[in-house]
């Protein structure tokens, strides 16, 4: 499979690609941890179909410490004992986040939000749930490829 087309050769989409970078870069300063932020962008990936983010996040969380066993059983983490409580409301979160035309976002995940994250990190899941979200669709859209990314690859990417 090749990409359609990269965002990189319009100069329009390269500088919204690079803004878009920056901004998702701020939640590196949030207090929710790597792994959970790599598990929450792998789900809504595998979701949307992005192989591309299915890519990076497998392997940044992979990089960050995460085991094959808990990323092996994200698409089915509700039916696994791997996930804390914690972590499950965070995946709810990202799943009904992902497929608002569903049900939006129950009350009670959000409860579930609410019981174990703090209110930056709240504000840090609904953000991060929809920068994955438009990630996801803009890869799809040009189908753009996974399998090639390597850990910190993105590093150097800024306005």
């Amino acid at each position: 499979m090749e990409a359609r087309f990269n965002l990189f050769d319009s100069p329009t989409a390269a500088k919204i690609a690079k803004r878009f970078f920056n901004v998702s870069s701020v939640l590196e300063q949030s207090t929710l941890p790597k792994t959970l932020r790599e598990l929450v962008e792998l789900r809504v990936g595998q979701l949307n179909g992005c192989g591309f983010c299915v890519d990076v996040h497998t392997k940044e969380a992979a990089a960050a410490g995460e085991t094959a066993l808990r990323l092996n059983l994200v698409a089915a983490w509700r039916h696994s004992t791997v996930f804390t409580e914690a972590e499950r409301a965070a995946l709810a979160l990202a799943e009904e986040g992902t497929r608002l035309g569903d049900h939006g976002v129950s009350d009670e995940t959000w409860a579930a939000v609410r019981k174990h994250y703090d209110d930056d990190q709240v504000g840090s899941l609904v953000c991060l749930v929809a920068l994955i979200n438009a990630a996801t669709r803009m890869n799809v859209i040009v189908h753009n490829p996974g399998g090639s990314y390597e850990p910190g690859m993105f590093a150097g990417v800024s306005d």
